[in-house]
């Protein structure tokens, strides 16, 4: 795919959608962190139900750590790996007031230090809360990647290089949300909507589904 038509779809993604962003619920950067924390392996959906409930009692990391665990869990057990995800709250909440004074840091190696944190989330953060030009590649973003021919790859970390590389400048910053709505709504994993897809002429893929 040459540059030319990237820059053809990502012209097409902001017509449809000028100021695209996350789906999850959030006021500040911390609220920001701790619901893509609780996102892996669930949806915006079940995320923003349960911290819709959490942030109305505690968003603040010395509110969260006073919770405890055992005021924590009853909040966020709809979502998947509750438990798992309390401890690594209940740990990043204390590492952000002794290393950071409560805020959220704004470096990729900060962030991923915090447990729970891994690249995925430290780019959300970076580029939802702080507006860098960051690109998370999640199971989406790497179908869509692949699929359309923007930014093939083997693995994630690879697909985020390319795109980083790939994509022109003036998209860059919202290029994650582009493709991940997209990736959602209309380039589905099993049933691709083609015949609806804005880019569908553009795309490199080769099994494009016919309307019926």
């Amino acid at each position: 795919m040459n540059k030319a038509k990237r820059t053809e779809i990502f012209s097409r993604l902001r017509a449809a959608n000028p100021e695209p962003t996350t789906e999850l619920i959030y006021d500040t950067p911390f609220e920001l962190l701790i619901a893509v924390i609780l996102s892996a392996q669930a949806t915006d959906k079940s995320v923003n139900l349960a911290t819709n409930k959490l942030f109305a009692i505690a968003n603040t990391p010395a509110a969260i750590i006073e919770l405890g665990e055992n005021g924590l869990l009853p909040l966020i057990q709809s979502i998947g790996l509750f438990r798992n995800k309390a401890k690594n709250i209940l740990k990043t909440c204390g590492l952000l007031l002794e290393r950071h004074q409560g805020e959220v840091p704004r470096t990729r190696e900060q962030l991923e230090q915090l447990p729970g944190v891994g690249r995925k989330t430290a780019n959300v953060v970076l580029n939802t809360a702080f507006g860098e030009p960051t690109i998370a590649v999640d199971t989406h973003i790497f179908r869509v990647a692949n699929r359309t021919g923007i930014a093939p790859g083997k693995d994630v970390v690879e697909v985020e290089k390319r795109l980083i590389r790939l994509v022109p400048d003036e998209f860059k910053k919202d290029a994650h949300h582009w493709l991940i709505l997209h990736g959602r709504y209309c380039c589905k994993a099993r049933n691709p909507e083609c015949p609806d897809c804005p880019i569908v002429d553009l795309c490199e893929y080769r099994k494009k589904a016919k309307s019926s």
